[in-house]
């Protein structure tokens, strides 16, 4: 994806800015009052619920705006469950093959010029295939992160509103001053503004009863002891497959679950995809308790993970959607952080933990390296000690 987006996205990009230029010797005005609003965050499932306050924030300023989203197909539900964009106002692409990923591309690019959009910000950070599509949505106003000076992570010049990317905000604050660049004034560099943290919310999901009974009953289909009166600790110990270097250390997670199952009124609930049940699978052979139990694979949708962490009294988990998801509820969440830092990616609200171990290397996963690091071994996290994580969670249980 990578050596795609660099090889194919620069020349296209270049080409495209050749001809934006040359456009804009002909006037094309921009909206004074814009409408409808596109959203383009193509591949990272937990930075919708970042963008969340964005997208709430446009329509309170522009009362009656239509919001659209552009993502990955295999990501849509992680914007759907927020309710704030209409389900038909959802485009999505699929990544299943080249031909399905093309097809799907001009499908969005002629359902988005169809739309007449009057405004589209590019969340994405420098990649070239979400600003072509920013190019050609058809919008009049486009916004997206600008390079300036920085050498490499080119994308061309297609945008009307180029706002520097800051590596000091946390990344809900720079999707903020994205939506906040329309208001001006149009000065170089963009956002000559603060953005408050008190800016930024994440909604609450509520599960109602019955969605709490049907994973409940689900996870008493694999150990009929496990209840509401028991205390519940979720387990994730996967990652993204893409960036498998921020994995806390698996044997770690042995250790502290066969620690945690050593309380009788404690039960390990281990969860991630169908991909990540060899973890789950060694986790509960070491800790050889029916107590801990394998739920790989047995929350069929977003929705429903949610609901697990709603009846769940602790998450422990690296850095990946989860994570953020986790926000949506009240469950205290433990997360660990090396080669990303929570000060840009940490989830919004207060129900966190973040470990972090502060390496003079870490974060070395960032925008400017498109979240490619050199590094293969994370002593970063394998510093973080099962001890500590049970410490945390016995002190937060003490305190009832």
């Amino acid at each position: 994806m990578r050596r795609v987006d660099y090889w194919i996205g620069i020349p296209i990009t270049f080409l495209l800015s050749i001809l934006h230029a040359i456009g804009k010797l002909f006037g094309r005005r921009q909206a004074l009052q814009p409408r409808k609003f596109m959203f383009i965050e193509i591949s990272e499932m937990g930075s919708t619920i970042l963008a969340y306050s964005s997208m709430s924030y446009i329509k309170k300023k522009y009362p009656g705006a239509q919001l659209y989203f552009l993502i990955f197909k295999k990501n849509r539900e992680s914007i759907d469950m927020l309710k704030i964009v209409p389900p038909e106002n959802v485009i999505t692409i699929s990544d299943k093959s080249f031909f399905a990923f093309t097809a799907d591309t001009l499908k969005a690019v002629w359902r988005m010029r169809r739309e007449r959009l009057d405004v589209s910000f590019d969340l994405e950070l420098f990649s070239r295939f979400s600003t072509i599509m920013n190019y050609l949505s058809g919008a009049k106003t486009r916004v997206g992160f600008h390079n300036f000076t920085a050498e490499g992570l080119y994308r061309g010049s297609l945008q009307t509103h180029d706002v520097m990317y800051n590596a000091y905000y946390h990344m809900s604050q720079n999707f903020m001053a994205l939506v906040k660049a329309l208001e001006g004034p149009h000065e170089i560099p963009m956002l000559k503004m603060a953005i408050d943290k008190k800016d930024i919310k994440v909604p609450k999901i509520i599960s109602e009863q019955r969605e709490k009974d049907a994973i409940m009953k689900r996870l008493q289909s694999l150990n009929p002891a496990i209840s509401k009166e028991k205390r519940i600790i979720l387990l994730n110990p996967g990652a993204s497959k893409l960036l498998p270097l921020r994995e806390w250390p698996l044997h770690y997670y042995k250790e502290v679950a066969q620690k945690l199952v050593a309380d009788k009124n404690t039960f390990v609930v281990v969860t991630g995809l169908k991909g990540d049940k060899e973890y789950a699978q060694a986790i509960c052979s070491y800790a050889k308790n029916e107590r801990c139990i394998d739920f790989t694979g047995m929350t069929y949708s977003l929705r429903e993970l949610v609901d697990l962490y709603n009846i769940s009294d602790m998450l422990i988990t690296n850095d990946s959607g989860p994570a953020h998801f986790s926000a949506l509820t009240n469950i205290r969440t433990i997360v660990f952080y090396g080669p990303e830092t929570p000060a840009l990616y940490g989830p919004l609200g207060n129900n966190y933990t973040a470990l972090y171990s502060n390496f003079a290397c870490s974060p070395c996963v960032s925008a400017y390296n498109h979240r490619k690091s050199p590094c293969t071994n994370n002593r970063c996290l394998q510093v973080i000690t099962p001890e500590t994580v049970l410490t945390l969670v016995k002190a937060h249980f003490a305190r009832g």
